[in-house]
């Protein structure tokens, strides 16, 4: 029997990166991002792993989760003795005080970021809800999902939430005979195009770009590649759930 991971945000940074280390052999991959990406699908056939890409817009989540509840249903769940949801689209918008914000922009940074998660962890855990084997969500959150920072409402509101309903989800699993496991997991400051939107930002509209230029310049930033590695790596913990909102650098 393999693994079955279903990946959101898969096409850059973090995301692509974690595909990449997941695309091992007999594995099966179903990646759900803005836009496909041929270099993986090459990947997968040399590694002999089992890859869909689905180009799907997060912030018209419906559509997605009818997708994947269907997708799931079809399948053989004997086929595989572990099987992993990983939410990890997210965007951080324009940043800017919420008193300029954007209607349209706030709404998509907390479809992405929040609604497109739940609903999609929801899908998950009730298709998979009678399969026998290892079940698990890890939704990729954030320090600012903890701690606040200005002209960064939207996304410190959707990594927030995002803890706190891994929390009740935890709770609620735990009650079940064969319950999944799920953690909501900062993964430490990644050197990706998030980041260089924050130092392109100018301090009028963004007071702590600096703190972000100073990351970049002191070397403070992880490659998604060794991000990747280290999320993986707590994915694959024995204790992975015992802390329902934990941090990569736990011990």
């Amino acid at each position: 029997m393999s693994r079955l991971t279903v990946l959101t945000g898969a096409s850059r940074g973090l995301g692509r990166a974690m595909a990449q280390q997941l695309l091992q052999p007999g594995a099966t991959l179903l990646c759900i991002s803005r836009h496909s990406d041929a270099a993986l699908l090459q990947q997968a056939k040399a590694a002999g792993a089992t890859l869909e890409q689905w180009e799907q817009d997060l912030s018209e989540p419906v559509a997605a989760v009818a997708r994947l509840t269907a997708w799931l249903q079809a399948i053989d769940s004997a086929r595989f003795a572990r099987a992993t949801l990983v939410n990890n689209a997210g965007t951080i918008g324009q940043p800017r005080p919420l008193a300029d914000g954007v209607a349209a922009e706030l709404a998509q940074a907390l479809r992405v970021g929040l609604e497109a998660p739940m609903l999609l962890a929801s899908a998950f855990l009730g298709a998979t809800r009678d399969w026998a084997g290892r079940r698990e969500v890890l939704n990729i959150s954030s320090g600012l999902g903890r701690n606040a920072m200005g002209s960064q409402a939207p996304y410190c509101a959707a990594k927030a939430g995002m803890d706190h309903f891994s929390r009740a989800v935890a709770l609620e699993q735990a009650a079940l005979p064969n319950g999944a496991k799920i953690v909501s997991l900062a993964p430490g400051v990644i050197d990706t195009d998030m980041q260089t939107e924050l130092r392109g930002t100018s301090a009028d509209a963004f007071p702590d770009r600096e703190r972000f230029v100073q990351l970049k310049a002191q070397g403070m930033l992880d490659s998604p590649a060794t991000a990747a590695a280290k999320v993986l790596a707590y994915l694959d913990r024995a204790d992975f759930g015992s802390k329902p909102v934990a941090d990569v650098r736990d011990a």
